[in-house]
């Protein structure tokens, strides 16, 4: 099938890439002409594990094409598929102002049937705002469809979780676009394309392909992101608990987590979570609720809890080391998650910025994201680390902030060998807190 990705940001360029994988002629559109041309020449502008393979080896089949004409992408496909960015607006609602644009650049531009689908994530009734917008501004009166398909990518894990899904929701208004994008998913839903990862793919079983209306898909969406943000919030609320009581939390998570009602994931405890998804889609649904007349109240407390692991970070430093100003403060880990270079929002350069207020001196480290943090984080109190170690010497305190496997294995007694003071705070909760305690360190945790 003949298929356009509106703009080649994270979502845009996993999900044209995977469908061109699956056997799709992909047609990636966006209107940055040097980003455009880095595709082309196989140069991938973000990293996540396994994306310039596929990119890469679908350009060479000719099933994988990059242009920045709007145009040619709508022409050249059947289906178009919005993945244009949704940010933010100052009051917190989302700004859906490139949704209007490209749906007026697709009536323009359509001269037969086109499919419109909603990849991005956008608030509940949006789907209608599409329809109506496509109809006043086609130049002819041709037939088409509009439904939301929502993406459900963790960064890190995206190529993997496209491929192997845990559920494809679809929200459609008609037959048509029903079995068109039936079509486009069956591959992956009869698992009949070879998986060109190399992770253990799950067993054969059926993927659920969940069939309803528009409103109700760009409303799980919301619902889903919103409600794995609770749950992160939860437990670090309980380690607060944990904290005063003398309860440990990785114990009470892991007693949590076996009940297969609650489930382990997004139980660790930590400094709260970053990234573009979960802090924007809370405040936007938020806002969507108090459209709609619903104070979520419940929502209000999850960001606030949130907002507030940073500050608990710097308390914690001040507990250990009393004084900040002029110590030096190592910082493990800058992307606001492991496998990916991802900055935006990240706990981690919250967490910086703070210290540099308290007049503290940062050496920090990440195994992919140090470009993008120097472009965000600019100040002659940051040395920016080629290595864990380079960020030990002469340290005060390290404070692991993202849990790259990588520090895992880091040799610990060089690291305290390295330090001025073995002060370290382990922001994810990733280490042994007897064995950091054994090698000589002062170790604390979030709620152990």
């Amino acid at each position: 099938m003949d298929i356009a990705i509106l703009e080649t940001g994270y979502v845009g360029l996993v999900t044209g890439a995977c469908l061109a994988e699956i056997g799709h002629n992909v047609y990636c559109q966006d209107c940055d002409k040097e980003k455009i041309e880095r595709l082309k020449n196989g140069k991938i502008p973000i990293y996540e594990p396994y994306l310039e393979r596929l990119v890469i080896e679908n350009k060479k089949k000719r099933r994988l094409f990059f242009t920045d004409s709007l145009k040619e992408a709508i022409c050249s496909s059947v289906v178009v598929f919005i993945c244009v960015g949704t940010p933010p607006l100052e009051n917190g609602e989302a700004d859906l102002s490139a949704i209007e644009r490209v749906t007026r650049e697709i009536a323009h531009y359509s001269e037969s049937y086109k499919l419109i689908i909603e990849k991005s994530t956008v608030p509940v009734q949006t789907g209608l705002w599409v329809e109506r917008t496509f109809k006043i501004y086609r130049l002819k009166e041709i037939d088409f469809d509009v439904a939301s398909n929502p993406e459900f990518l963790r960064e890190g894990q995206a190529v993997f979780d496209f491929l192997h899904p845990d559920r494809i929701v679809i929200g459609v208004q008609s037959k048509r676009a029903e079995e068109l994008l039936r079509e486009i998913y069956r591959p992956i839903i009869d698992r009949s394309f070879n998986c060109p990862i190399h992770k253990e793919c799950p067993e054969n079983e059926p993927i659920p392909l969940i069939v309803t209306d528009i409103k109700s898909a760009e409303l799980i969406k919301h619902a889903s992101n919103s409600f794995l943000a609770t749950k992160i919030s939860f437990i670090n609320a309980i380690s607060d608990i944990c904290e005063k009581t003398g309860a440990n939390i990785k114990d009470v998570a892991y007693g949590m987590g076996l009940d297969r009602r609650i489930g382990k994931d997004f139980l660790n405890a930590g400094i709260g979570f970053g990234g573009f998804c979960f802090p924007k889609d809370l405040k936007a649904f938020i806002k969507i609720s108090e459209k709609c007349g619903y104070d979520f109240r419940l929502l209000k407390e999850v960001e606030r809890i949130n907002e507030g692991r940073v500050f608990l970070v710097i308390e914690k430093l001040k507990n250990g080391l009393w004084i900040l100003k002029d110590k030096t403060i190592g910082i493990l880990g800058l992307s606001f998650k492991p496998n990916t270079d991802d900055i935006r929002l990240s706990p981690s350069l919250k967490i910086c910025r703070l210290l540099l207020k308290e007049g503290a001196k940062i050496r920090a480290y990440d195994p992919k994201a140090v470009e993008r943090a120097k472009r965000e984080l600019k100040s002659q109190q940051i040395t920016y680390c080629s290595s864990p170690y380079e960020v030990a010497k002469g340290a005060d305190a390290l404070v692991l902030c993202t849990e790259w496997e990588e520090f895992k294995d880091l040799n610990w007694k060089k690291i305290k060998s390295l330090m001025l003071y073995p002060f370290i705070l382990d922001g994810r909760n990733m280490l042994e807190k007897q064995k950091m305690k054994d090698l000589g360190f002062e170790y604390v945790g979030m709620g152990i």
